[in-house]
């Protein structure tokens, strides 16, 4: 099994397992991977590193998808990419703007 058929077999389980739509996964992995992030690097949700890495996470998951996409016939659809991106990504760039430029998580 390829990298790229892996990549899809699980994330169809985890699907399939949660009964949660695709677009919530892509919250609940973002905040979860920018939290688990800043824990092993014991840097704070203000630190670009964590969200750095959701962000890579977020789009190396979408080329791995049109990669997945493109070998089956299925012409890339950019707009349902950029969604799952903004999904993924959303709450962790509300985290580490919050926690950056305010005090509202410093209470």
């Amino acid at each position: 099994m390829t990298l790229l058929a892996s990549f899809h077999a699980a994330k169809l389980y985890i699907v399939d397992a949660t009964g949660l739509a695709r677009d919530t996964l892509h919250l609940h992995v973002g905040l979860a991977l920018m939290l688990l992030v800043a824990l092993l690097l014991r840097r704070s949700l203000g630190s670009i590193w964590p969200w750095l890495a959701v962000v890579l996470f977020a789009t190396l998951g979408e080329f791995i998808d049109r990669g997945d996409s493109l070998a089956v016939g299925i012409p890339w659809d950019r707009a349902e990419s950029l969604k799952d991106v903004l999904n993924t990504i959303f709450w962790p760039s509300a985290l580490m703007i919050l926690s950056r430029f305010t005090q509202f998580l410093r209470r």
